[in-house]
């Protein structure tokens, strides 16, 4: 309850874009180097970890696919894991792991 929204949680733990900006003058975006340590650490293991589940994966290789780096991917995927984390303490549910069959199928 101490977040507004999953982006709120990402903007804390620095996980989410930061743009850079002056004026009306935008750079783009870059990692942020603030926000809490040991809770960006703890998302950015988890996603490292998560490498082997072949959902994270395939996710995970998408991000590649687009032209990103390895460590730019990673954080990708902590801000994903982040969104369902968040999403699992809004509701009060435990993680359900999504089943590629149970998908519907496109017409």
């Amino acid at each position: 309850s101490s977040f507004k929204s999953s982006a709120h949680l990402a903007a804390y733990a620095g996980i989410a874009p930061v743009t850079r900006s002056s004026g009306s003058s935008i750079k783009g975006e870059h990692p942020a180097r603030t926000g809490n340590r040991k809770l960006k650490r703890a998302f950015f293991l988890a996603a490292f970890a998560a490498l082997s589940d072949p959902t994270s994966r395939t996710y995970y290789q998408r991000k590649r696919d687009e032209g990103k780096k390895h460590n730019a991917a990673l954080i990708c995927l902590a801000r994903r894991r982040c969104d369902v984390l968040f999403a699992m303490l809004r509701n009060k549910t435990y993680y359900r792991h999504p089943h590629p069959d149970a998908a519907p199928a496109a017409a």
